[in-house]
C-alpha cells in the first residue's frame, strides 16, 4: 500500500511539474510604414518544458518557441537602458510570462548593445518612446496576438533610459536644455550620465508645426494612452520637465538603487520621486544601477560600466526574486479589467 501511495504521489508530481507555467520565447518583428523595424522578444506563459538556454552572457530558462497560450493576462512593453539589449531583464519577463503576461521586450533600434548612435541624434528623446508605440501597433494587429492580448491590460517597465521612456508614454516630455545645463552646472556630481549622451552638443529635433519657437522645445508628446500604468526602474530624471510630470494620472511605481553611480539619484530616480503626484516609491539602500538587470554569466565592458558589478555584498539573484515579485503585484492590482 506504501508503495502504492508512493508511485501515486510520483505520478501526480510529474503531471504537475509538465502542466507548471513557463516562460516561452518567441521572436518577432514590429514593422510600420516609414520606419525602421524593431526587433522584439516575446516572452509568454506556455505549458512546455523550459531549459536554460545559453544567449552571449545570459543564460535564461525558457521554452524556445512553445506553444501559445489562448489567451494572456495582460501586454508589458519592455524597454531596456541604452546599449542594452532585448534580454537584459529575461528573468523579470519571464517572472510576468509565468504570471500569465505576454512581455514585449524591444531591442532598440540604433540604441542596444551594437549601435548606440541615437544618442548622438536630436530625436532621441521622442523616437525611443515612438518605437515602443510601434511595437504596440503591431502586436495589436498581429494575425497570432490581436485575439490573445486583452487591450485593455498593457501596461510599460523600462531601466534606466528604458525608465524615461516609459515615463515618456505615461505623458512626461524631455526638455534637451535641462540636460545641458545640468551637465554644465553639475556635471562632475553626475558624470556618468553627462558622459553617456552628447547633451552640450546634441541637436534640436526635427522642427514639426507643433514645436515651439523657442531653440531647443522640450520633445513632444509622446503619450500613449493605450498603457494604463509604468514601472520606471533606476530612471533617467533630469531631463524630464516638473511640469509635464505633475500632468501624469497613471499608476506609477518607481524603483530607485541608492548605491547608483551611473544615474545619481539625486538628479535622477530621487528627484522623480518628488515630481510625479502619487506615484508608488521605493529605494533599495544596497543596490547599484545594475541591480534591474539579470546577473550576467561574465563581466563584460559597457558604457555605463559593467552589468556583471555589484556593490560588495549584494545579492543580486535574491533581489531579482523580491523584484519580480513586486512588479508582477503592481501590475496585478493596476491593470484589473
Amino acid at each position: 500500500m506504501f508503495q502504492l501511495a508512493l508511485t501515486a504521489a510520483a505520478l501526480l508530481f510529474s503531471a504537475a511539474s509538465v502542466q507548471a507555467t513557463q516562460a516561452g520565447l518567441r521572436s518577432f518583428s514590429a514593422s510600420a510604414a516609414g520606419a525602421e523595424a524593431v526587433d522584439v522578444a516575446l516572452f509568454y506563459p506556455t505549458q512546455a518544458q523550459a531549459q536554460t538556454i545559453p544567449m552571449g552572457p545570459f543564460a535564461p530558462v525558457l521554452a524556445m518557441d512553445g506553444p501559445l497560450p489562448e489567451r494572456v493576462k495582460g501586454l508589458i512593453l519592455l524597454s531596456h537602458g541604452t546599449g542594452g539589449s532585448e534580454l537584459s531583464h529575461h528573468q523579470l519577463a519571464a517572472a510576468l510570462a509565468q504570471a500569465g503576461y505576454l512581455v514585449a521586450a524591444l531591442r532598440h533600434p540604433h540604441d542596444n548593445w551594437m549601435d548606440r548612435s541615437l544618442v548622438r541624434r536630436g530625436e532621441y528623446f521622442e523616437e525611443r518612446p515612438r518605437q515602443v508605440s510601434r511595437v504596440l501597433d503591431a502586436l495589436l494587429s498581429d494575425p497570432v496576438w490581436k485575439d490573445r492580448i486583452p487591450a485593455q491590460r498593457i501596461g510599460a517597465l523600462g531601466h534606466s533610459a528604458g525608465g524615461f521612456t516609459v515615463l515618456a508614454l505615461a505623458g512626461a516630455q524631455a526638455d534637451r536644455q535641462r540636460a545641458r545645463e545640468h551637465c554644465r552646472n553639475e556635471g562632475d556630481q553626475d558624470p556618468v550620465f553627462c558622459q553617456l549622451g552628447a547633451w552640450p552638443t546634441m541637436p534640436a529635433a526635427p522642427a514639426s508645426a507643433a514645436a515651439s519657437s523657442s531653440e531647443n522645445p522640450p520633445a513632444a508628446s509622446s503619450r500613449d494612452a493605450r498603457i494604463r500604468s509604468v514601472v520606471a526602474m533606476a530612471p533617467v530624471g533630469v531631463v524630464l520637465t516638473p511640469a509635464s510630470l505633475a500632468t501624469i494620472q497613471l499608476p506609477v511605481r518607481l524603483l530607485v538603487p541608492s548605491q547608483d553611480t551611473v544615474l545619481v539619484p539625486q538628479f535622477h530616480g530621487r528627484w522623480l520621486s518628488q515630481q510625479v503626484p502619487g506615484l508608488s516609491y521605493e529605494e533599495t539602500a544596497e543596490a547599484g544601477h545594475f541591480a534591474y538587470m539579470s546577473q550576467p554569466n561574465r563581466s563584460f565592458k559597457a558604457d555605463a560600466g559593467d552589468p556583471a558589478s555589484n556593490p560588495q555584498g549584494f545579492d543580486r539573484e535574491a533581489f531579482q526574486r523580491r523584484l519580480a515579485q513586486d512588479v508582477v503585484g503592481f501590475f496585478d492590482k493596476t491593470l484589473q479589467p
